[in-house]
């Protein structure tokens, strides 16, 4: 099953690897290994039916209304990246365990990187582009946590910032392509797409979706002028931009224009963005890679420039060019991979990697120096390693895949790069390796790294070496599936060799080698390369500049704005909202022609008028005496009443059970928190502000007024008739209001309980220690305290909370038939409970219920979510969505016939939350609010 594949990463990667990281880092690594593995094997079971030309597809519903489904799909293009992503994966999991040091998380390693590598499985997995947008924007996020992974580092958190502005940018143009082109195509599943390729072309739509694709392709594998983030990124830890920069994340774009390849190809956009944009990005980066001092900066550029290679070659649309660009998809990964892990094996052994200082190091380390010249040779194109061949069929598609103007250009141009390429793998190796002796590097001692620090790379420069001696014979059947898959079409004979005889291509290697080794002796002459830098050549072009200058701007605007808007006055900041509410509200309805409907009305009793009149006379009093703070709640108090009265004339029991338990509960709550405030409070603003505030709240509700009283004079058809008819045979439930909450609509409460739960914890944690002891004083100086509690409330308080907790198990266990349910059952507990904080006092009660200071109560909102989730997670072992409920009827000796519904399972959590959050609330306001305890003295006495 292919979404295994994604799984063991992303569940169990992530979570053995961070709890064992913490306990050894030998296990950490062991795990990471082990499930890296798991799903190779996973993967290489499903080869054989690829490899014979067959397409593996698993499906599984998720959100079928939006179109996002899981379907995963292995084909021959997705079987080279995944098995790409996993092997190279392995290797640097084997590496980072001897480079990481002991100050450094393997915890925070391994666990991040295992999810990087699973959402890097979804993107070459996925077949929906709904879903592999998920993935996509988690491979942003992912690494965005692995490039800051040594954040006390400032050039790390920079970079890691900037590629997350970058590629997350990128991410979010993508997904506006992804949602033209499905609604084009009717499906947002890139295999359905490939029988409707012409229509979709031709959709006036087509363009825009291409443009923002490509965005996001160019956003992520760092084509120019998006490409400045990769090189920024190199604070990361070697085996980060081993992995990241070099196999993965940065071929996730390359990936994208390969898949997508046969549906936006062909309508003559797409060949001719995509190749202009891979042949400037692979001169102007080849060219910049030369100046750079830092070895892994210009293995960064380095990196640009061969991703630009790549893009060239999918542009360029022809059979063989496909070939060509898969080829070199693998060749680039083993060689670029295996230049990383020396990059850093040379930072690990002089803890220098500024080519300045390096040089002489071949006496101290001549086995990785072996590994770094054969390498760097398949990255120039040396003849007998694997690069020279890809490098080859690129020279050759560049030859004959243009004509006219381009026919001459294209090949300058190519070869160009080709030289400047050379040039760079020559500087790396001359410069680290030889150049004279070790300069002035913090260690100048270095020696050999251990064994397995270097096995990785010496395993990936062997492939070098066997790739380019027997090409058809390694890499040549995935190259084949792969390229069939890119190109969407048999594809005609050629040939992986080493030798094609004499021709022009040949002869471009030939002058690029060449040229390239004469360009850098040039440069070097006196150590004149040494003394200038890639920014004396180009400056703001290299793009960093550019970005930082743009995000100063940015936010410059932004502060210049906040000043003119932000004066720290909540009525401004309320004016505004309400304001553009109203303007932009009514802009589409005006001049629309809408009016006041024909429907009949009905006629008022008098009761309910003057029930009206009565929330008119106390909205008036309220808007006039808001400033007396205790007022206002009782005033508010009486709003909620009068709605509470208005959903029983509605029919509406729940409703105003519901609304009369909150109207307590949030009483007692804004009374608590208005105990810390003055009770009045102070005029602050002008009678020409207060009039201008008042006509806006006057606009303000009567637009609402007049909205909600066009749309009840117009007929309208009622779904109620929907959840009528399925309450109790689809439920389990007479109750529809009930039903409707924890089961049709079951995962709006569950949210609604979980941001309850979370604004409870937040009121902890913001007022958590602190404290406003103050004692009162009458007018003589004495003290005055609440020691003991009135005896006429602790009596009452005594009695009502056995009836009130027999009262809740009846509500709750009649809601799913009648009005009640787990809701209002929490709420009616919860005002008991407050009344015994009343009768007792806080420390007392909280004895009692053993939560000292609240935090019993956080394990109440902890297990009612936690009872709410379990009982939607339980419905995916049958086959069913989250939060089915299922229910019966079994018989039961004496009792007869139970009804039964898993939705009571559900409802329970929802009153423990709602009984823990409300308690949690009051808890702290209470312990802040807490008066001090006077020292005991004659002129004290109590308030009986």
């Amino acid at each position: 099953m292919l979404l295994i594949i994604v799984l063991l990463p992303l569940l169990l990667g992530t979570l053995t690897t961070w709890w064992l990281g913490t306990r050894s880092r030998g296990l950490a690594a062991l795990a990471a290994g082990l499930v890296t593995m798991a799903s190779l094997a996973v993967l290489v079971s499903h080869a054989p039916a690829v490899m014979a030309g067959d397409v593996v597809m698993n499906r599984w519903p998720w959100v079928p209304e939006i179109g996002l489904d899981l379907v995963f799909r292995l084909d021959g293009l997705s079987l080279m990246f995944a098995g790409l992503i996993l092997f190279i994966g392995l290797l640097i999991v084997i590496y980072a365990h001897w480079y990481l040091s002991a100050k450094d998380s393997v915890a925070k390693f391994y666990a991040e990187m295992m999810l990087f590598m699973a959402a890097m499985l979804g993107i070459v997995l996925s077949d929906n582009l709904l879903l592999l947008i998920v993935f996509w924007e988690l491979t942003s996020l992912s690494s965005f946590l692995l490039v800051g992974y040594w954040s006390h580092r400032p050039d790390a958190r920079a970079g890691a910032r900037q590629a997350l502005a970058v590629t997350g940018g990128g991410g979010l143009a993508m997904l506006g392509g992804f949602v033209l082109l499905g609604q084009i195509a009717g499906t947002y599943e890139i295999s359905a797409m490939l029988g409707q390729v012409a229509r979709i072309q031709a959709d006036p739509l087509f363009l825009p979706a291409l443009l923002l694709i490509l965005l996001g392709c160019f956003t992520k594998s760092a084509q120019f002028p998006f490409h400045f983030w990769l090189p920024d990124a190199m604070a990361a830890p070697t085996p980060v931009s081993a992995y990241l920069h070099s196999a993965t994340m940065v071929k996730a774009g390359v990936f994208l224009l390969m898949r997508l390849y046969p549906i936006l190809a062909g309508s003559g956009w797409f060949e001719g963005i995509v190749v202009t944009a891979g042949l400037v990005t692979m001169v102007f980066a080849a060219f910049v890679a030369i100046f750079k001092h830092d070895l892994k900066g210009l293995l960064a550029y380095s990196t640009v420039s061969h991703l630009g290679l790549i893009t060239f070659l999918v542009g360029l649309g022809s059979p063989l060019a496909a070939v060509a660009a898969v080829f070199h998809v693998l060749n680039h990964a083993t060689f670029k991979a295996s230049l990383f892990m020396i990059a850093g094996i040379v930072d690990h052994e002089t803890h220098s990697r500024d080519m300045r200082q390096l040089g002489g190091l071949y006496r101290f380390m001549p086995w990785t120096a072996t590994l770094s010249m054969v390498a760097a040779a398949s990255m120039a194109g040396v003849p007998l390693t694997n690069g020279f061949l890809s490098k080859e069929m690129f020279l050759t598609e560049a030859v004959v895949g243009t004509s006219g103007l381009w026919a001459w250009l294209v090949p300058v141009l190519v070869t160009l790069g080709s030289i400047f390429s050379a040039a760079y793998a020559l500087r790396l190796v001359h410069d680290t390796w030889f150049n004279g002796p070790v300069g002035d590097v913090p260690n100048p001692h270095p020696h050999e790294p251990p064994l397995g620090m270097k096995l990785p790379s010496m395993l990936l420069v062997a492939m070098c070496i066997v790739v380019g001696l027997l090409p058809a014979l390694t890499f040549g059947p995935l190259v084949h599936v792969a390229a069939g898959a890119l190109a969407g079409k048999a594809l005609p004979e050629y040939h992986l060799a080493i030798w094609h005889g004499f021709n022009l291509p040949l002869l471009m290697s030939a002058v690029a080698l060449v040229g390239g080794a004469a360009m850098y002796l040039w440069l070097a002459r006196g150590k004149w390369l040494h003394r200038i830098s890639s920014e004396a050549w180009f400056g703001r072009a290299t793009g960093r500049q550019m970005f930082e200058g743009s995000i100063d701007r940015l936010f410059g605007f932004a502060g210049r704005l906040s000043v003119l808007l932000e004066n720290g006055a909540l009525q401004r900041y309320v004016a505004w909202l309400l304001g553009a509410a109203i303007v932009f509200g009514a802009g589409p309805l005006l001049g629309s022609g809408i009016g006041v409907g024909a429907r009949e009305l009905l006629p008022a009793s008098p009761l309910a008028i003057a029930i009206w009149l009565l929330l008119l006379a106390t909205c008036i009093a309220l808007a006039f005496s808001h400033h007396q703070r205790f007022q206002a709640v009782v005033l508010v108090g009486l709003v909620g009443l009068v709605t509470a009265l208005a959903f029983v004339s509605l029919s509406a029991p729940d409703l105003a059970l519901t609304q009369l338990s909150v109207e307590v509960v949030s009483t007692v709550l804004l009374l608590m928190g208005l105990a810390l405030l003055p009770q009045h409070s102070p005029r602050e603003s002008s009678p020409a502000r207060r009039t201008g505030h008042a006509a806006l709240a006057l606009a303000g509700g009567g637009a609402i007024a007049w909205v909600a009283w066009v749309l009840l004079t117009r007929d309208h058809d009622s779904i109620s008739w929907y959840f009528l008819e399925k309450s109790m045979p689809v439920g389990g439930g007479s109750n529809v209001v009930n039903v409707i909450l924890v089961d049709f609509r079951g995962y709006d409460t569950f949210g609604e309980i979980t941001v309850l739960g979370i604004a409870a914890v937040g009121v902890l944690a913001l007022m958590d220690g602190l404290r406003t002891r103050r004692a009162t004083t009458d007018p003589q100086g004495r003290t005055w305290t609440f020691a003991q509690q009135p005896l006429l409330l602790r009596v009452a308080a005594s009695v009502v909370l056995p009836l009130a907790l027999v009262f809740t198990v009846y509500i709750f266990m009649r809601g799913h038939n009648m009005p009640g349910g787990g809701f209002i059952a929490g709420l009616i507990t919860a005002v008991a409970l407050v009344l015994q904080f009343m009768s007792m006092g806080q420390g007392r009660a909280e004895a009692l219920l053993r939560a000292q200071a609240g935090r019993r109560f956080v394990r109440w909102v902890g297990a009612g979510l936690g009872i709410a989730g379990l009982t939607g997670v339980g419905a995916f072992f049958w086959g069913r969505p989250f939060l089915t409920s299922a229910h019966g009827h079994p018989h039961v000796p004496v009792l007869g016939d139970l009804p039964l519904a898993s939705a009571a399972l559900f409802d329970l959590g929802v009153y423990l939350t709602v009984v823990g959050a409300t308690l949690l609330t009051i808890s702290v306001l209470g312990t802040v609010s807490r008066e001090v305890d006077p020292a005991p003295s004659s002129s004290s006495r109590s308030l009986t």
